[in-house]
């Protein structure tokens, strides 16, 4: 079973708030797939990836930059593994994929602005706990920091 983490983005938007958390997955020696809704989600964080950090890019590819088994953070739009990650990043993505059980770690981003968001990761939450996974809850704070919930 997974262990599911929901990152309730509130402060800022997600394109801030995901690369940073990527970043600290990067850092603690995760390989990671980041699983976006739609191709333009994926282009966008492809772009993000390399300017959100003031030290330096997040290296990842995608699936036109090739060698996906290679990459250290994958984006996609599909439930997949190509590069054995051991973290699956999802953001804004309904219903739940059926490989959440490829990951020992799920972190779903949810934006806090967008009410329909809030709706369906609340159907996701209800799926994973009925998968048997173990959920938690973490909201941004004032500040952008992480708080984790009851």
């Amino acid at each position: 079973m997974a262990d599911i983490r929901f990152y309730h983005v509130t402060t800022q938007p997600l394109e801030q708030a995901v690369p940073a958390l990527l970043a600290k997955a990067f850092a603690q020696g995760h390989k990671i797939v980041l699983m976006c809704n739609h191709a333009k989600d994926v282009a966008r964080y492809d772009d993000v990836l390399w300017t959100a950090r003031a030290d330096g890019f997040l290296p990842h590819g995608t699936e036109k930059d090739g060698h996906a088994a290679l990459q250290p953070l994958y984006l996609t739009t599909k439930p997949e593994n190509p590069n054995n990650a051991d973290m699956l990043a999802l953001c804004n993505v309904h219903p739940v994929p059926e490989n959440t059980d490829d990951f020992s770690l799920v972190c779903d981003f949810l934006d806090g602005q967008d009410d329909e968001s809030i709706e369906a990761a609340r159907e996701r939450w209800k799926a994973y706990k009925d998968a048997g996974h173990t959920v938690t809850y973490w909201q941004q704070g004032p500040q952008g920091g992480w708080e984790q919930k009851a």
